[in-house]
């Protein structure tokens, strides 16, 4: 029986480092799409859309609204 210690996967990859800035840069951006989606699928209702009922994002997210378990009628 041998004994050998693995190091790694052998894939020679790398972790990738962020600073404090880069990193809270990409939290900001992340959060903001992600606010972003939460409005346009789980919100907006068309009528009361804080873009106006004339850009029918409702209407365009509507099954998906329907599949993630938001009301929408």
């Amino acid at each position: 029986m041998s004994t050998s210690t693995v190091q790694g996967a052998g894939t020679g990859a790398t972790p990738v480092v962020l600073d404090g800035t880069r990193a809270a840069l990409w939290l900001f951006g992340t959060v903001l799409l992600g606010v972003a989606l939460y409005y346009f699928i789980g919100i907006d209702q068309g009528a009361t859309s804080i873009f106006g009922n004339d850009t029918h994002v409702h209407e365009f997210v509507h099954d998906a609204r329907h599949f993630l378990g938001f009301p929408c009628h």
